[in-house]
């Protein structure tokens, strides 16, 4: 783990690399899915995620939160402008959840041609095997890599020889560390309390549905697989080679296919070959449309994930072992509960607290060891900490209030509002 307290250290502790990615669904004025093709002037930052209707932006890599946010508000306004000049205006949903769905194919198969023509055909396996409605989730994804300075000073203290090696093995547990903490990111993000009845019950629009969940995405009907992943976190060699033997076994058929929170990434196109040779970054995925801010994203919030990050690179956490990891995923989808009172966050040493007494303690200690730090990161924990001690104060609690009843109508009030805001009109 980082040697955080040395200074040669610490003075390079909040330096790293962000890259967002946000869905979107495009929709017609009546909140209906858009049914044209994406156009998007061939863009690398804007390309289509499952379904031909879902927009997907990609920031370049950015040095702050400010400026991964900025980079998000400036291709959201080019996907913005792009969709207002259509023949039939369209309009971004601002949310996790879907608005109205008439039936399967109301969530086109994104269409690729020529050498991309295997994406489609990993999209029409996806269709077969999870059904499309829980492709039509969207959320953002939020990707970290620690700042080489940092991991250069860190390198010097270990006196190794191997700076790769040192680098895989550091975001590798890492990566272990966050599958005991991550939960309390999707309890932080969690936006996505109410949804359409159509979502449950196919042709039946119009009606509110609340599930008792915070977010339905991150939820146990959100996305995951039909098992466990048990993964090794010993090297970046064992990880990927686990991740392989979900492919061996037939469970899983691709390594993009493993739908869990945690990911690492590697240097140049995700694939497993690509990890053993080096890891690059780390990838958060439970993380919610915010239709309370204009980019889907609180700044706060990208902020409050680098403090988790950093921290958890800096602690020594548990080793994992198989049990351990399957009560993991509980505690992430107990996370995703509305009342986080009522559900329990189970520790590998088998202690149990619900998952507000969690979280708390959690940022206890992230407020100890960040308490040297300036203004703005004791006003992000403080920030954190009050979803906890006010649960009014949490994004799903708002939005459960606002968009209760009558959910996709005031849902394309927010999306024309929010159009608006970007056209400046």
């Amino acid at each position: 783990m980082l040697h955080a307290h040395d200074e040669s250290v610490r003075a390079h502790l909040l330096e790293g690399g962000f890259g967002l990615e946000k869905e979107s669904l495009r929709i017609d004025g009546g909140g209906f899915l858009a049914h044209t093709p994406a156009d998007f002037a061939d863009d690398v930052h804007i390309v289509r995620d499952f379904s031909e209707n879902q927009v997907e932006v990609n920031t370049p890599v950015c040095a702050t939160p400010a400026e991964a946010v900025q980079s998000l508000e400036h291709y959201n306004g080019l996907v913005q402008r792009a969709i207002a000049n259509l023949p039939e205006r369209e309009l971004l949903w601002p949310f996790s959840n879907p608005p109205y769905i008439l039936g399967e194919k109301d969530i086109p198969i994104a269409q690729y041609f020529g050498d991309d023509v295997g994406k489609t055909a990993y999209r029409e396996y996806l269709s077969d095997r999870y059904g499309r409605y829980k492709m039509a989730f969207s959320g953002i994804h939020i990707n970290y890599s620690l700042g080489e300075e940092l991991l250069r000073a860190d390198f010097a203290l270990t006196g190794g020889d191997d700076f790769g090696a040192y680098r895989d093995d550091l975001y590798v547990r890492l990566a272990e560390n966050c599958v005991t903490w991550g939960w309390i990111l999707t309890a932080v993000m969690a936006a996505s309390p109410v949804m359409d009845s159509s979502f449950v019950e196919k042709g039946k629009i119009g009606g509110d549905l609340f599930q008792g969940l915070a977010t339905v995405r991150c939820s146990e009907l959100g996305y995951w697989n039909f098992f466990a992943p048990i993964l090794d976190y010993t090297s970046a060699a064992a990880y990927a080679d686990s991740i392989q033997s979900y492919i061996d076994t037939g469970m899983i058929r691709y390594p993009s296919e493993l739908y869990y929170p945690i990911r690492l990434k590697n240097f140049g196109p995700y694939s497993l070959e690509g990890l053993r040779e080096g890891i690059s970054h780390i990838e958060l995925r439970m993380v919610d449309l915010n239709p309370l801010v204009r980019a889907g994203i609180d700044e706060r919030d990208v902020l409050f994930s680098q403090l988790f990050l950093v921290w958890a690179a800096s602690t020594e956490g548990p080793r994992l072992a198989p049990k351990d990891q399957v009560q993991a995923v509980q505690n992430f989808k107990n996370a995703a509960h509305y009342d986080l009172k009522t559900v329990k966050i189970v520790q590998p040493d088998g202690s149990a607290q619900s998952v507000v007494k969690a979280a708390k303690r959690l940022i206890d200690q992230m407020e100890e060891f960040y308490a040297d730090f300036g203004e703005s990161v004791h006003d992000c924990l403080a920030f954190e900490r009050r979803k906890f001690d006010e649960p009014e104060s949490r994004y799903a609690w708002k939005i459960r209030e606002v968009f209760g009843q009558g959910f996709v109508a005031r849902g394309l009030q927010l999306a024309r509002q929010r159009q608006r805001e970007y056209l400046g009109e």
